[in-house]
């Protein structure tokens, strides 16, 4: 039998809180992971981050389907922003397919 640690990047999927609201000062969820759809790197901050740290296009229907789909979650979020930080660079780290090593052309 496995045991699902608290502290894994997965841990919180799936158990989304509507009850969490945005922290202010945060933005983690808009640095942290890639958002390919805006050609946004992790670690990145998106374009539609202000610099107080707040979505110019939260609840608005253009927003990237991934940002409509986002579900944080007390583990994901953490208590502070380094620890929202941390666990989402750790799943953006955990879920990042290898990179395929180029083929040398030559002969």
């Amino acid at each position: 039998m496995t045991e699902e640690r608290s502290d894994s990047p997965a841990a919180g999927l799936g158990q989304a809180d509507a009850s969490l609201a945005c922290r202010p000062g945060c933005g983690a969820c808009c640095i942290a992971v890639t958002i390919s759809s805006l050609g946004k790197a992790a670690g990145e901050s998106c374009r539609y981050l202000t610099p107080d740290l707040r979505c110019t296009v939260f609840g608005q229907a253009g927003r990237p389907d991934i940002c409509l789909s986002f579900q944080p979650s007390r583990e994901m979020c953490g208590a502070n922003r380094d620890e929202a930080l941390a666990w989402l660079g750790a799943l953006e780290a955990a879920t990042t397919p290898p990179k395929r090593p180029t083929s040398s052309q030559g002969g």
